[in-house]
């Protein structure tokens, strides 16, 4: 199989002589041949896809559609870091316990993460791409008016079923249209991971900070002196409507091609293409009847006439609930021990990380840590600083994955080690600038590891399951996370024991990383 070659002044393929473009010249595919558990007909279109998005290039189209699936790690970080944010002064009004708010969160993410990543293969990635804004949107919002906890818990479980659905079907988005050349970009994409938690704490320091009360329980902290977490609410609630428009009003997502294709519907593939090129100020030499010559080159001997019926229709769309898109992710023994890794992955990162945020502090509180400075300001100075780390983390992270000597799996291997590493160190601080420097130096390799993660998991699998493949993923995260909270609610937490179990459970991932036997730096997504 024979990679692109390159003109020395385009990021476009060469073409023939004959008069016609050569759009066949094959990349090369993240699965050897016969170990992606994808059909010979789906993998041979896939691969004129992939020629026809690299001979257009990373032009207009796709930069615009960095920005816009960029909202989708901005919400994913963003989200996380607001119910944080909000803790203090919602339990100080409310009298409950701080973890139900998480618990609550970390429900709604597990059910957006599982709805919308195999509804993107069901119903395409457009709808459920803008939708998820608006749901969280809508629901955050509310959230600022709730008259208790019971509310607040309940809209925080609603506002995350579609903050869990952006990375399963925004990954899946960016990878299908971003040539073979520039997969790198989805890892970059997690600076806008960065940014959301940076924003987050920018705008609640002088909203929360400056009307909170003072006091600490419901009788010392009326509604009336507690406003500041409600409006910092309205404001990122109203911020996701925001960005909901930007997406669906002003930028115009045409539909996955890859998505079109293996939903048979191969017409529609060609012209997106055309559309994607003609947006870029390009042309494109892919037509319908050189996707029709690879089907009739892939496809078994004898062909079956496809019933057009209503009730055929109908019966199409209902099959793609069935397990057919499962048992392709662990179609070959290769294939599987992949797909069995990623999942190990994403559970045990979904379980360290939050066993670290949600106990550090009792931790250093029962070593007898004595910062001195627990001011307000402090505490959101400490914030943004961390917030800030995590964006040339993340850029970092776009850097290293290209490197022949590391790439995808080296890169994630050593970051998600070191994440551990520092999180051990973490637990010797004794003073708030300790602390500090040990939690940047944590946040910085967990900006890397994520940046990788969430890229290296949509190049492995196969693009007709990509995106049950990432709600799998994803859902096995959540579920994880989910146990943090609980663990906070009924755990004895003087023990620094969970301290050790998330540092030792990055160290594990780090280690697990080494063992995927793919590595697609350099390879083409089907």
């Amino acid at each position: 199989m024979s990679a692109l070659e390159y003109n020395d002044d385009k990021q476009s393929p060469k073409t023939s002589n004959a008069g016609v473009h050569v759009l066949a010249a094959e990349t090369q595919d993240v699965y050897d041949e016969g170990e992606s558990g994808v059909d010979p007909v789906y993998q041979a279109k896939a691969r004129i896809l992939n020629d026809a998005l690299q001979e257009i290039g990373m032009g207009r189209y796709q930069w615009h559609l960095f920005i816009v699936t960029g909202f989708g790690w901005f919400s994913d970080n963003l989200w996380p870091v607001v119910t944080s944010l909000i803790l203090a002064p919602v339990v100080n009004e409310f009298g409950f316990e701080g973890p139900w708010l998480k618990l609550g969160q970390n429900v709604g993410l597990l059910a957006g993460a599982a709805f919308w990543g195999v509804a993107s293969d069901v119903w395409g990635r457009r709808w459920a791409f803008n939708i998820t804004l608006l749901v969280t949107g809508v629901f955050a919002t509310a959230a600022g008016a709730s008259p208790g906890y019971v509310a607040l818990c309940s809209l925080a479980a609603v506002w995350s079923i579609g903050v869990g659905g952006n990375l399963p079907v925004d990954s899946a988005v960016f990878l299908e249209f971003v040539p073979a050349s520039h997969q790198y970009l989805l890892t970059v994409l997690s600076i806008w991971w960065a940014l959301g938690q940076l924003v987050g704490s920018l705008i609640a320091w002088p909203l929360i900070a400056n009307f909170s009360c003072a006091g600490t329980t419901p009788a010392t902290c009326p509604r009336a002196e507690n406003q500041g977490w409600r409006y910092f609410m309205y404001t990122m609630g109203g911020l996701m409507l925001l960005l909901f428009v930007l997406r669906f009003f002003v930028f115009h997502l045409y539909e996955s091609p890859k998505y079109l294709m293996g939903r048979g519907r191969d017409a529609e593939a060609v012209e997106v293409v055309h559309k994607v090129a003609a947006y870029n100020r390009r042309t494109s030499a892919l037509t319908l009847g050189v996707l029709q010559d690879a089907e009739h080159g892939a496809a078994p001997t004898g062909e079956s006439k496809v019933d057009t019926s209503a009730r055929a229709a109908v019966a199409r769309k209902l099959k793609v609930f069935d397990g057919d898109h499962v048992r392709s992710l662990f179609a070959t023994r290769k294939l599987a021990w992949s797909t069995s890794l990623l999942i190990i992955l994403w559970a045990f990162i979904g379980l360290a990380f939050p066993l670290y945020n949600g106990f550090v502090t009792y931790f250093l509180a029962t070593r007898g840590a004595d910062f001195g400075d627990g001011s307000t300001y402090i505490t959101y100075r400490n914030q943004v600083i961390l917030s800030v780390i995590g964006v040339p983390g993340a850029l970092l992270a776009g850097w290293l994955v290209e490197l022949p000597l590391l790439g995808r799996k080296g890169t994630l291997a050593i970051s998600t080690t070191l994440t551990g590493v520092f999180l051990f160190a973490g637990t010797t601080a004794r003073t708030s600038d300790a602390l500090l420097g040990w939690n940047c130096g944590y946040t910085f390799t967990s900006n890397v590891m994520y940046g990788v993660l969430y890229a290296v998991s949509p190049e492995l699998f196969p693009t007709k399951s990509r995106g049950t493949g990432n709600a799998i993923v994803a859902t096995a995260n959540r579920v994880f996370g989910i146990m943090a909270p609980i663990i906070a609610l009924y755990a004895d937490l003087s023990t620094s024991a969970p301290i050790y179990v998330s540092g030792a459970l990055f160290v594990v991932s780090g280690f697990i990383a080494l063992l995927l036997p793919f590595e697609p730096r350099g390879k083409a997504s089907i």
